[in-house]
């Protein structure tokens, strides 16, 4: 939902230290691996109740996360770039929820559900990625992607904002997992109306 209105403002910044980047000979994917070992990385932080450290390195990761971006516009964007991108999106969001649900048996109910709407949520961006390509629409509403980013209630920004809040609340971790579910199961239904408007 915030993606779109954030990214005016973050990608000047993260485009020229992108450029710094690409002329060091840093690559896109180097960065991309490396923001996705990080966000495994403060899952396993997670799992043994080191919260703050577990923050740091979610913050980090998703720096590194914008960063993949601007250093592939630097040089040259591609495919499997794209591929590895949304995998290792992926890997951090599951490892997330996976922390909480070892550092406390009674948060993997809740647990469980969050990794089931990523899921959900995954399945139904993609699903729709492949329909846009399919039908030849594009959009850079999100920046430059190797593929369509169709908008929803639950995106980058509000995840980020999630588990931020998940890891200096770690208490409350079965109620803002709930909340946030629950926005995932609106998104997966807003692309689901989406898609049956645009490709009938």
């Amino acid at each position: 939902m915030l993606d779109s209105k954030i990214r005016p403002l973050i990608d000047p910044p993260l485009n020229a230290i992108g450029k710094n980047l690409a002329r060091g000979g840093v690559t896109a994917n180097q960065v991309t691996l490396a923001g996705a070992l990080l966000g495994v990385t403060a899952g396993i932080a997670i799992g043994y109740q080191h919260y703050l450290l577990a923050l740091a390195l979610v913050l980090l990761s998703r720096i590194l996360d914008g960063l993949d971006g601007a250093v592939a516009r630097a040089t040259s964007q591609s495919d499997f770039g794209g591929y590895i991108d949304i995998v290792a999106d992926f890997a951090f969001y599951v490892a997330v929820p996976l922390g909480f649900g070892f550092a406390d048996p009674t948060n993997l109910p809740l647990a469980m559900v969050l990794i089931a709407s990523f899921t959900l949520t995954g399945i139904s961006f993609l699903a729709y990625a492949v329909m846009a390509a399919k039908a030849g629409r594009e959009t850079e509403a999100h920046g430059k992607k190797s593929f369509f980013y169709n908008s929803g209630l639950a995106e980058g920004t509000e995840t980020i904002a999630a588990f931020v809040l998940m890891c200096l609340l770690p208490h409350y971790f079965g109620a803002i997992a709930a909340v946030y579910s629950f926005m995932c199961v609106i998104t997966v239904v807003q692309r689901t109306i989406a898609a049956k408007m645009d490709f009938p």
